[in-house]
């Protein structure tokens, strides 16, 4: 396995019991607490996920497999942001003609792919962001 693969490949949901309701509620959390993104100027989006997961890491697996997802999503979309940045910066804001668009749709598909996280994780299903790194295990 290529180390492209391994960081990109999600791993295995966690076995075992069905989680909890308390369980079910604290992933949801995990997911909704990236929408603080929105009024904080982008740092809720990787503390929320942070936090849930370093205080349920070790009592609730399911849980902490949420927060560990919903933490890489929102690095792997920081990293394409900063990205698009310095790629305008570097064109002297001529660039802005193409990563205008793809911010937005970045923007668009991660409040989707948020909201689609958070009703799976209230199912009990444990959910996969697409094209997200694997950075936190």
């Amino acid at each position: 396995m290529s180390d492209f693969e391994s960081y990109t490949t999600p791993p295995p949901p966690p076995t075992g019991l069905a989680p909890t309701a308390e369980q079910r509620q604290w992933a949801l959390f995990a997911h909704l607490s990236t929408l603080t993104g929105l009024f904080t100027g982008g740092v809720g989006n990787i503390v929320g996920p942070l936090v849930i997961w370093l205080i349920k890491k070790d009592t609730m697996p399911f849980v902490e497999d949420q927060a560990k997802e919903a933490l890489n999503f929102n690095i792997t979309l920081l990293i394409v942001g900063v990205a698009l940045f310095l790629l305008t910066l570097v064109t002297f804001g001529f660039g802005i003609i193409f990563t205008l668009p793809i911010a937005i749709v970045l923007g668009i598909a991660w409040l989707v792919l948020t909201i689609i996280a958070t009703i799976r994780a209230n199912e009990g299903v444990a959910y996969r962001y697409p094209f997200t790194l694997r950075l936190v295990k």
